[in-house]
C-alpha cells in the first residue's frame, strides 16, 4: 500500500524543522525561560489578561484562530510524525515548544465561568505601534467569549489541538494530558451548546480574522476526542459537523478537508477519501491551482507559501492513510523543496525560510526583528530602514513571491514578506513528515523543475 523509497535528500529538512521551532520561540509573549534562545527577546506583555502565548506575526496581537488551527497541525503532527522528530534530533525541543502554545490555551479557559479569551490585544491600536514587543504601552483589552456567547469555531479547534495533545502527551506525562483533555471536553461542549462563530459574540474580533464558519472545527474536535475517549457520541457528532464540499485551502478558516481526512481514518468510509482525492486533485497539476514557473502551488498572494506548506503535510497524512501514497508524498516534498531553495530567485537556490542555506530574506515584515538590540530606540523609522533587519528572524516562513514567481525582500511589502504562526505550521509539520520518510526508508525521489545544485 505505501510506496517504497529510492529518493534521496536534497535539502537538510532536520535543519530546517530546528530553525522553525526557534521562530516559535522568537514569536513568544509573556516571561521568557531562563534558556531562551532568542537574545534579542525579552520578557513582555506581562499584564495581559492570560499571560503567554505566541505573537500571531510581526505584529502583537494573540488571535484565537489562528492560534488554534496552528496549535492543532503541530499537534497533529507529532502524534503521526514522531519517528520524524525524533530523527531530526527535535522531539524535546518540539514538546517545549508545543507547550508553551498549550499551557497558554489551559489558562485562556475556565470551564467554571465559561469564559474563553478568544483575542488579547486591539488589531487597529496594535497595528499602529512599530517597535518592540517589550515597549508596548498600548492598552491590550481581553477580548472573552461569555456564557452563553457563540464560539464553536475558536472551541472546536482549541479542543482539536488539546485533545490531540492528550493523546501525544498520555504515556510520557499523564497528569499534564489529563488537564488537556479535562479542558477539550469542556470546551468542546461549550461550543456545542453555543454554536456559532466567536466573530459574533466578540466586539472587534472580525477585523482580522473573521471565520466563515465553524462547523469544520467542531468536526476536528469531535475526531479528536473519539480518539482520546472511544465515546462514540464524539464520531457521530463529527458526522453530523462533516460538510461534503471541497474546501478552497488548509487554512486557519477551512478545515473541511482536515475534517474529512480525519473521519476516513476513523471510518474508512470511501466518501470522505473521495473528498479528500477531490481536493488534491485541485491542488495537482492540472487542477485549478495555479503554478509558478519553477513549480510552486500558487494559490494565493497572501502567503502563496503558507497554503503550499498546509496542503504539503495535508498530502503527507493523507499518504499515511493509504490514499495515492506515492503521488502525494512526490508533490508534498517538491512543494517543501522549492521553498528551501528549488527556485530560480536570486539566481537560485533561494530559501524563503529565513536562515536556512546561504541566500534567503533578511527584511521580513516583523517588528521586533527590525529593532536594534537594547536600548537603542525602535520606531517606524526601523519600518522604513533599507537594508538587512538588525536581528535575523530564524525558522519564518515568509509570505512568499507572486503567481509568476516574482519576489522582492522588502520590508514594507508585508504581501511577500509577512511572517505568521500559521504560515510556519504547515510547512513545518510537513518537514516532520518528510523526516518521518527518511526514518522509515520512505523517501520517493523528487523532480524539482528548478532544483538547486548546491544545497
Amino acid at each position: 500500500m505505501f510506496a517504497s523509497g529510492g529518493g534521496q535528500s536534497t535539502k537538510d529538512y532536520a535543519d530546517a524543522l530546528a530553525k522553525s521551532i526557534l521562530f516559535y520561540d522568537a514569536q513568544r509573549s509573556g516571561k521568557l525561560p531562563a534558556d531562551n534562545p532568542i537574545p534579542w527577546r525579552g520578557d513582555s506583555a506581562l499584564d495581559d489578561c492570560v499571560v503567554g502565548g505566541w505573537y500571531d506575526a510581526g505584529d502583537h496581537v494573540k488571535f484565537a484562530l489562528p492560534f488554534g488551527a496552528t496549535t492543532h497541525l503541530l499537534v497533529w503532527s507529532m502524534n503521526i510524525f514522531k519517528d520524524g522528530y525524533e530523527q531530526a534530533g527535535q522531539m524535546d525541543e518540539m514538546v517545549d515548544c508545543i507547550k508553551w502554545a498549550l499551557d497558554y490555551m489551559l489558562a485562556a479557559w475556565n470551564p467554571t465561568t465559561k469564559e474563553l479569551v478568544a483575542q488579547i490585544g486591539d488589531g487597529n491600536d496594535d497595528h499602529h505601534f512599530w517597535g518592540r514587543a517589550e515597549d508596548m504601552t498600548m492598552d491590550r483589552p481581553c477580548m472573552k467569549i461569555g456564557p452563553g456567547g457563540k464560539g464553536s469555531d475558536v472551541a472546536g479547534e482549541w479542543a482539536a489541538a488539546m485533545a490531540a495533545a492528550y493523546i501525544f502527551f498520555k504515556d510520557s506525562d499523564p497528569t499534564y494530558a489529563t488537564k488537556l483533555l479535562t479542558a477539550a471536553e469542556s470546551l468542546y461542549a461549550f461550543g456545542k451548546a453555543n454554536q456559532g462563530t466567536y466573530t459574533q459574540s466578540v466586539q472587534g474580533a472580525a477585523q482580522f480574522y473573521s471565520s466563515s464558519g465553524w462547523k469544520d472545527e467542531m468536526c476536528e474536535g469531535a475526531v479528536w476526542l473519539y480518539r482520546a475517549t472511544n465515546n462514540a457520541q464524539y464520531l457521530s457528532d463529527a458526522k453530523q459537523f462533516h460538510e461534503g464540499a471541497w474546501a478552497w485551502a488548509l487554512s486557519w478558516d477551512d478545515k473541511k478537508v482536515a475534517c474529512q481526512l480525519l473521519l476516513y481514518e476513523e471510518t474508512q468510509d470511501s466518501r470522505y477519501k473521495t473528498e479528500v482525492v477531490g481536493f488534491m486533485d485541485g491542488w495537482l497539476p492540472g487542477g485549478q491551482v495555479t503554478y509558478t514557473p519553477c513549480g510552486l502551488a500558487w494559490r494565493d498572494k497572501w502567503g502563496a507559501n503558507r497554503y503550499a506548506g498546509d496542503t504539503a503535510f495535508l498530502a503527507l497524512a493523507a499518504a499515511e492513510a493509504g490514499i495515492n501514497t506515492a503521488k502525494y508524498r512526490k508533490w508534498a516534498i517538491e512543494q517543501i523543496n522549492f521553498l528551501l531553495g528549488d527556485n530560480n530567485h536570486d539566481g537560485g537556490c533561494f530559501s524563503y525560510q529565513i536562515g536556512y542555506g546561504t541566500k534567503y530574506p533578511v527584511s521580513p515584515h516583523h517588528r521586533s526583528a527590525s529593532c536594534p538590540d537594547r536600548p537603542a530606540p525602535c520606531s517606524e523609522a526601523n519600518l522604513h530602514a533599507s537594508g538587512p533587519s538588525p536581528q535575523l528572524l530564524v525558522g519564518a516562513l515568509v509570505g512568499g513571491p507572486d503567481q509568476s514567481g516574482n519576489y522582492k525582500d522588502d520590508r514594507e511589502d508585508y504581501v511577500m514578506n509577512e511572517v505568521a504562526i500559521d504560515y510556519n505550521s504547515g510547512f513545518h509539520s510537513a518537514l516532520a513528515g518528510i523526516e518521518h520518510l527518511i526514518a522509515t526508508d520512505n523517501l520517493p525521489p523528487t523532480n524539482n523543475k528548478c532544483a538547486c545544485s548546491g544545497s
